[in-house]
């Protein structure tokens, strides 16, 4: 452990530490690899306030798996005024930044071993496609739309694999760049606002009533 003095912390932010500590470790390494001890020793604390906090290392990992996959509300809290393009840009932008900070942790928890049938990590991936496409609605000043709203969901929640699919491009393949990356997330998601969910209510089927959608249904 780290020498000198513990510091004192309010709860949240030991909390906090804590959870960028674990970030760190499981983009340095993986879940079967990474043990209390390691987090507690690059968190600069006792390993017992780790299970205080987290309940231990699989609550804690489902924390930093829920932190990083949800969409945070700032990415598209005050954005610009003006065109849907201009707003959907600036909100994939700053998505982009958090992926960018988190890259080793990022991989980590979209990587095969999060994804191998976990049952806890598939309701987490739910959630956040529940939750982002709450915040794509948003962005692009879409949260009224009622007539085709579940087909409408479903293809935003199927855009964000896409999108996951895509950053890997980006930080492993390194087949995009950063500005080639942006653009064809914006002008795919602006596609698929503008072009294919007309297109989709266009279909026979569209007028037919269908259940919203919940995480535990999608």
């Amino acid at each position: 452990m780290t020498g000198g003095p513990r510091r004192r912390l309010e709860p949240a932010q030991r909390r906090a530490e804590i959870l960028a500590a674990a970030r760190t470790c499981f983009g340095a390494g993986s879940y079967s690899t990474v043990s209390t001890s390691d987090i507690a020793e690059a968190a600069g604390v006792a390993r017992p306030l780790i299970n205080h906090y987290f309940g231990g290392k699989r609550e804690l990992y489902l924390e930093v798996v829920r932190q990083l996959m949800i969409v945070p509300a700032p990415v598209v809290d005050a954005l610009p005024d003006g065109p849907v393009r201009a707003r959907l840009t600036v909100g994939i932008d700053r998505w982009i930044d958090v992926v960018e900070r988190n890259r080793d942790a990022w991989l980590t928890v979209i990587g095969p071993e999060a994804a191998a049938h976990d049952p806890e990590v598939e309701r987490i991936v739910l959630e956040a496609d529940e939750i982002a496409a709450d915040r794509v609605l948003s962005a692009a000043l879409m949260t009224d739309v009622a007539h085709g709203r579940t087909p409408l969901r479903a293809m935003i929640r199927a855009y964000g694999g896409m999108l996951r699919a895509a950053s890997r491009e980006w930080l492993v393949r390194g087949t995009l760049q950063r500005p080639e990356l942006r653009t064809f997330l914006v002008e795919s998601l602006v596609q698929l606002l503008e072009v294919t969910y007309p297109a989709v209510l266009a279909e026979p089927s569209a007028g037919r009533t269908r259940p919203e959608s919940s995480p535990s249904t999608a």
